[in-house]
């Protein structure tokens, strides 16, 4: 009687548990080795389509809100200072009072950080003459949210003149070449990440010239989850996201 009860126990939990099981990426979420180099390769031999930003198309507008894209090879190229890059074009809202700020969030290409890399964003500001008024590589910092469209590498740029007509985003050389840092185990996303999260783990992710990308004005929750972003190290008193996370679901030793 009582081996009958113990399987009917076990009948029960076992769907149970497996519902809570976070699987293992499928081989098509899984970057393979050189992933990274192939598309960068694949990029170079891509013709640009265009010589000078007036030859862009700028016929979509800047999202009211954070939208993804995917930037890849489907899209244009053009040669940014002597690095070949894909690129998204938009025309800023024309009566949105200045100053404001615009969201660029990169994902990770793949559920294994230590075969995934990001596309880090650089921007051009241009004047309705076509003309720069600014450029700069974009700086990103990784939070992590309770939805996947607020978690990532945030960053932000202001646009702080009326004269600001367009916009265009790229990857440029020193992206290319640097990492951001991520504070997280690549055991994260296997099937027993709740037990080996590591939130003192810290790893640089690596840049590359695809990837996905949430671009649009800042919203408040945005701007919420951009100050609690982790931009590197945490001081002796800082705990990092993660910890913070972890604190919110976890019981304390008081309890």
């Amino acid at each position: 009687m009582l081996f009958r009860r113990l399987l009917l126990i076990v009948s029960i939990a076992l769907p149970l548990l497996s519902g809570c099981i976070t699987h293992a990426p499928s081989k098509d979420q899984v970057p393979a080795p050189g992933a990274r180099a192939a598309a960068i390769k694949e990029l170079q031999n891509t013709t640009p389509c265009c010589t000078r930003f007036s030859d862009f198309d700028f016929n979509r507008a800047l999202p009211a809100k954070p939208l993804r894209f995917d930037v890849e090879s489907g899209l244009p190229v053009a040669d940014f200072n002597g690095t070949r890059s894909y690129f998204l074009a938009f025309t800023l809202p024309p009566h949105h009072p200045v100053p404001y700020r615009v969201v660029l969030k990169s994902e990770m290409t793949g559920r294994w950080l230590h075969l995934s890399y990001m596309f880090a964003p650089s921007v051009v500001i241009l004047d309705a003459a076509y003309q720069p008024l600014d450029t700069m590589d974009v700086k990103q910092c990784e939070y992590i949210g309770w939805s996947s469209s607020t978690t990532g590498a945030l960053g932000s740029i202001n646009i702080d003149t009326e004269r600001a007509r367009y916009l265009v985003v790229y990857t440029s050389g020193s992206q290319l070449d640097a990492s951001t840092y991520w504070e997280q185990s690549p055991t994260t996303f296997s099937a027993d990440a709740p037990v080996k999260m590591a939130a003192t783990g810290s790893f640089q992710i690596a840049h590359g010239p695809n990837g996905p990308l949430y671009v649009g004005l800042m919203t408040p929750r945005y701007a919420r989850a951009e100050s609690e972003a982790i931009c590197g190290k945490q001081t002796k008193n800082g705990k990092g996201a993660l910890s913070t996370l972890r604190s919110m679901i976890l019981p304390t030793n008081g309890n």
